[in-house]
């Protein structure tokens, strides 16, 4: 007694270190996916968590002059004149901002310069296309207008056709040492000359968007040549601020006492809001007399295009569509007052510490069945790092420690229900492997097929059976034996029982269970006297019980009486069956359960009642699955049509236009399942069915 306990106690040991192993593997397993993936995981949770909670925008001092489509209406297309541009820039400017940014560039003299209207009109006589030339193009003016205010204009890094950066202004006192992953572009386009050189300052407006297509960032430095520069943003926010440098570190820029963190891309993290609409203002209500004289007083304005059909319209995590100068307008306002997404050095260690403790709950927890530690504390994971991003504005990753977790979670399961598997497995007999064994010579499967398909009815006696019904079936197995079967037999006077079966698997296995799953099925049915949800339940007890190979069995069995025409089905995962009603063939859908040997499952009896003439078709997955050479399926239409060609042809002749329809598509290809077919058409009273009824009878396998 004491060997017996301390052999059983070895062996639960074993088991579960085995679970342990496979939840320690599944975990690393998902650890290193966690690695592979980044932060792309965890972008959408953050993305969701900006929308649920934005950032609050009302006390922004940045105010932003948008070239809308009413604008665009009353003033033309762009690009405008420089005229237009100029009176705009020279009205926000009366008002004394703190600084104006044009999230734009000029690169090209006006369209409509002088020289390019006289030329536009040939009719002009001499002396007026010379008066024309003569006047002052507006590039001149407007740039006089920039000179005169605290303008800064955008510039782009291009890999070519660009200007050399070294000969380039670069507006503030740049120092320290910069961000190790800085994007470098080889050249700079620039605005004209008469725009480029009079400029209080000057900011990159490159900013592509992450690997998704979102922008989550805007760039503070990037590189063009050997010379870091300012992007639009942090230049605006240094000239409002009056400031002479930016000093840069790996981790973070700082103007004056305004220090933003950067990622070693030189980007910050925004976090996003919605820009207030009182802070929006249309370019064309600018230009209008009577607008708010004070509206720009002290205040950084950035001017940017918002028409439809423009370029600039990004994706954010607010909005599928924004305007790109509505973010930079945004990032302006943080820098000056605060607003960024932080990743904190302890981040990680945070995350994967978070990930080992449920990790390591999960394991303690398995044995005891209790949960209840893991979840909540997957649930406490979850909550502060929502809190800390809510509050803080904190990027603590709850992903990672969930996938992690869930991970070490699957590989228990993974390894609890293997153990389980191979504990059964110890246990039981191993008669069905000795069988198989001994089966492998071909003599001896060719043996098995007849005796196998010699279990089944004859086609003969199923067409003799009684005259109030036609029955007629056939099985074919795709290798020498197979794993379906069928099965009819009279009850009573009145009652007949059939079914159509499918073991999981082909060829000797799934013979020998096909065998098995055969006889306990009609000697249950036979016992329970047709019921068939009881009989269900004791037939997946049965073969749950004896199945050694964890197979699985499909079936649909059924009972008709012959007196009324009810039938009453059940399904375990089976295909549904078709009804044929004249020349219409359906599928009689039934709600059914699991195939059985998965799961205890209170399998619903489901009645029908069939018409005189009315036809059932019962087939396996071997009809709707079979293969042709190219890999293509079956399918369910073409055996509903293979049906409706012979609705009113006999049972056997239904059965064999099914078959051969498949044959046909197969084309000689090797099937890949066993085929099965069973009709039964009701008749009611004693007569004799179209087509010349059963015939003779003849081996079953057709």
């Amino acid at each position: 007694m004491t060997g017996s306990k301390s052999v059983s106690d070895t062996s639960r040991t074993g088991a579960s270190r085995r679970v342990w192993l496979c939840g320690i593997g599944a975990a690393l397993v998902a650890a290193l996916i966690s690695l592979a993936v980044g932060e792309r995981v965890s972008r959408p949770l953050f993305d969701a968590w900006q929308r649920l909670s934005p950032r609050d925008l009302s006390a922004s001092d940045v105010r932003v002059v948008l070239i809308d489509g009413e604008s665009l209406k009353q003033l033309g297309p762009w690009p405008w004149p420089r005229y237009h541009l100029a009176r705009l820039t020279q009205a926000i400017a009366a008002q004394k901002p703190a600084a104006i940014g044009f999230d734009m560039l000029f690169p090209e003299p006006d369209r409509i310069s002088p020289e390019n209207f006289a030329a536009l009109y040939p009719e002009l006589s001499a002396a007026s296309a010379a008066e024309v030339q003569a006047l002052v193009p507006m590039d001149q003016p407007f740039g006089q207008i920039i000179g005169s205010a605290p303008v800064v204009l955008g510039r782009a890094g291009v890999s070519q056709d660009g200007v050399d950066p070294a000969t380039l202004i670069v507006d503030a006192e740049i120092s320290g040492t910069p961000p190790p992953a800085l994007p470098t572009s080889r050249e700079a386009t620039i605005n004209i000359p008469a725009m480029e050189g009079a400029a209080l300052g000057h900011g990159l407006l490159n900013g592509p968007p992450d690997d998704d297509g979102v922008v989550r960032h805007v760039p503070m430095l990037q590189r063009v040549g050997a010379r870091p520069m300012p992007g639009l943003a942090l230049e605006l926010a240094r000239v409002g601020a009056g400031q002479e440098k930016i000093v840069m570190a790996p981790d973070h820029v700082a103007i004056g006492p305004n220090v933003v963190p950067v990622d070693p891309a030189g980007r910050m993290a925004l976090r996003f809001g919605e820009v207030p609409l009182r802070n929006i203002h249309s370019a064309e209500d600018i230009l209008k007399q009577g607008f708010d004289p004070r509206a720009f007083t002290g205040r950084i304005v950035l001017v940017g295009l918002a028409a439809e059909g423009t370029a600039d319209v990004v994706t954010t995590p607010m909005s599928a569509t924004a305007y790109g100068t509505l973010v930079q307008a945004q990032a302006i306002d943080a820098i000056r007052r605060g607003g960024w997404l932080l990743r904190p050095w302890w981040a990680p260690i945070a995350e994967w510490g978070a990930a080992a403790s449920l990790s390591l709950a999960i394991l303690l927890r398995v044995s005891r069945r209790r949960w209840l530690v893991p979840l909540g504390g997957a649930a406490i994971v979850v909550v502060g790092a929502w809190l800390s991003f809510n509050l803080a504005s904190w990027q603590i990753d709850p992903i990672r420690p969930l996938l992690v977790a869930g991970g070490t979670a699957l590989g228990v399961f993974a390894g609890s229900f293997v153990e389980a598997r191979r504990e059964r497995e110890r246990l039981r007999e191993t008669l069905v492997q000795e069988r198989v064994t001994a089966a492998a010579a071909e003599g001896e499967l060719q043996a098995a097929r007849s005796i196998q398909l010699g279990m089944l009815p004859p086609r003969g006696e199923l067409a003799t059976l009684d005259p109030r019904i036609d029955i007629d079936a056939l099985l074919e197995p795709a290798k020498s034996v197979g794993g379906d079967f069928f099965d009819v037999a009279r009850l009573d006077a009145d009652r007949i029982f059939f079914v159509v079966a499918d073991v999981t698997g082909k060829g000797t296995p799934a013979a020998l269970f096909m065998a098995l799953s055969k006889a306990l099925t009609k000697s249950i049915m036979l016992r329970e006297a047709g019921k068939l949800d009881e009989a269900a339940t004791l037939l997946n007890e049965e073969l749950s019980r004896d199945n050694g190979e964890a197979m699985g069995v499909t079936m649909l069995m059924g009972t008709i009486d012959l007196a009324t025409g009810h039938v009453v089905l059940l399904s375990a995962g089976h295909e549904n069956p078709f009804l044929v009603r004249g020349t219409s063939v359906d599928d009689h859908r039934l709600d059914g359960g699991p195939p059985f040997c998965l799961v205890d499952f209170p399998y619903p009896a489901e009645p029908l009642t069939l018409a005189p003439g009315e036809a059932l078709v019962l087939i396996t997955d071997g009809i709707t699955e079979a293969q042709n050479a190219d890999g293509a399926l079956f399918g369910a239409a073409p055996a509903r049509v293979a049906v409706a060609n012979h609705a009113d042809a006999s049972a056997r002749e239904m059965t064999e236009a099914l078959r051969d329809a498949v044959r046909a598509f197969e084309a000689g290809t090797e099937p890949t399942d066993d085929l099965t077919v069973m009709v039964l058409r009701y008749w009611g009273t004693p007569q004799s069915s179209p087509g010349g009824g059963g015939g003779p009878a003849e081996p079953v396998e057709g």
